[in-house]
C-alpha cells in the first residue's frame, strides 16, 4: 500500500517536462508537492508517533526511496525526512524533538546536513569549522561545501570542532542552527541531476547551548550513524532509478525496428540487457543486506556493510547508465530523452557521501 501510494504521487507529479520546470524554479522543487508528501504522512515516516509521525523505520524508508528513484523526485526528502529526522530522533533533546520532529512531520520545517567541508572530500571527520565556547553558548566560524538542499532549508545541522585537531574523530559537536541566523551566508547552485546544493559560510554565528545535538565533543558517532542511514536510503533510490532505466531500455529494444525486426532479437543486445538486469539485482540485494545491518551493535560491522552497498550500487549504476545510453543509440545522448536524466541522477548518488572507489577503499 505504501509503495502504491508513493507510485501514484510520482506518476501524477513527475512527468519529464514537469520535472524540468520544477528543477528550474527558485526552490528547485515544488512546495505544493512537499505539502502533499506531508499530507500523505511521508515527511514524518520515521518520526515517532508521540511527535506526530508514523513511527516507521528502515523498511518503510527503502520503499519510499525506491519509488522516488523511479520518478527522479526533487523534493528534499532525504536531507529532511531521512537524515535530519533520524539524527534529531536519536540525539536531540526533548525540546528539540518536540519542536523539530513535529514540524518535520507537519511539513513546516526542512533540514539540511552541513557536514562536508572544502578540501575534505568525503571524510566527515575532517572538520575545520570551529565552535568556540563563549559564556552560555558558542561562536561558530567556518565553511561547509555541497550541502544538499542547503538553499531551501529552514534549519542547518552543522558539524563543528570544539576540541582536538582538524582530522580527529573526537572533539566534534553537532549544532542546530537557523539557516537565516546572523552570520550565515548561503550560496545555492544546481547539481547536474537537477537537484540543488549550497556552499555555506559561517562567520561569528552565535548559538546557545540548547543548539547542541547530543553530547558536546562526541558528535561524530551520531553523525556517522545518521549518514549511514542516508547512504542506504540513497542506495534504495538508485535501485529505483536503475529499475526504471532497465524498463525503459527493454521497451526500446522491443519496439525499435532495424533490418525488419525489433533490435531486441539480436543476441548481443539481449546479452547486454541481461547484464543490466544482473547488475540491478546485485544492487538491490546488497542494499537490503546493508539495511538489515543498520542497527547492529558494532558500528564497524555496520560501516562495512554500508560501504559495500555504496560501492556495488555505484558501479551498478554506472554500468546500467552506460548501457542504457548506448543501447538507445544517438537518442541516448539527447536531453529530451529520460535516459540521460536517470544517468545523471545515478552519477550524483554515486558522488554523495563517498563514491564507489572511496567506499571500496574503506
Amino acid at each position: 500500500m505504501l509503495a502504491d501510494t508513493v507510485r501514484r504521487f510520482v506518476e501524477r507529479s513527475y512527468a519529464l517536462e514537469t520535472r524540468r520546470r520544477l528543477a528550474d524554479s527558485a526552490f528547485g522543487f515544488s512546495p505544493e508537492n512537499w505539502r502533499t508528501l506531508s499530507e500523505l504522512g511521508l515527511t514524518g515516516l520515521v518520526v515517532a508517533e508521540e511527535f506526530g509521525g508514523a513511527g516507521g523505520g528502515v523498511v518503510e524508508t527503502l520503499i519510499v526511496m525506491e519509488e522516488f528513484g523511479r520518478g527522479l523526485v526533487l523534493e528534499p526528502y532525504l536531507s529532511t525526512a531521512v537524515v535530519g529526522a533520524a539524527l534529531i530522533s536519536k540525539g536531540g533533546s526533548v525540546a528539540q524533538k518536540n519542536a523539530i520532529l513535529r514540524a518535520i512531520a507537519a511539513g513546516r520545517t526542512r533540514l539540511a546536513l552541513a557536514a562536508l567541508e572544502p578540501g575534505a572530500r568525503f571524510d566527515l571527520w575532517e572538520v575545520r569549522t570551529r565552535a568556540t565556547s563563549l559564556g552560555d553558548g558558542y561562536v561558530i566560524d567556518g565553511s561547509k561545501a555541497v550541502v544538499l538542499h542547503g538553499d531551501s532549508s529552514d534549519k542547518l545541522i552543522v558539524s563543528a570542532r570544539t576540541a582536538r585537531n582538524a582530522v580527529d574523530h573526537d572533539g566534534i559537536t553537532l549544532f542546530l542552527i537557523d539557516a537565516k541566523a546572523p552570520g550565515v551566508a548561503v550560496k545555492g547552485f544546481p547539481n547536474i541531476d537537477g537537484q540543488r546544493s549550497a556552499e555555506i559560510a559561517l562567520k561569528d554565528v552565535h548559538v546557545g547551548v540548547e543548539a547542541v545535538i547530543g553530547e558536546a565533543d562526541a558528535g561524530y558517532p551520531l553523525l556517522e550513524w545518521a549518514v549511514d542511514r542516508g547512504i542506504v536510503a540513497l542506495c534504495a533510490e538508485a535501485v529505483g532509478a536503475m529499475a526504471k532505466l532497465v524498463d525503459i531500455t527493454a521497451e526500446y529494444l522491443r519496439t525499435r525496428q532495424q533490418f525488419g525486426q525489433p533490435i531486441g532479437r539480436f543476441q548481443a543486445l539481449r546479452h547486454r540487457a541481461a547484464d543490466m538486469l544482473i547488475a540491478l539485482e546485485q544492487a538491490r540485494s546488497i542494499t537490503l543486506f546493508a539495511a538489515a545491518g543498520l542497527d547492529q551493535p558494532d558500528p564497524r560491522d555496520r560501516r562495512r556493510a554500508v560501504s559495500a552497498a555504496k560501492a556495488v550500487v555505484g558501479r551498478s549504476g554506472r554500468y546500467i547508465g552506460q548501457q542504457a545510453v548506448q543501447l538507445h543509440g544517438a537518442m541516448g545522448m539527447t536531453d529530451e530523452l529520460a535516459v540521460g536524466h536517470y544517468f545523471k541522477r545515478l552519477t550524483c548518488i554515486d558522488m554523495t557521501w563517498g563514491n564507489a572507489e572511496h567506499h571500496t577503499e574503506l
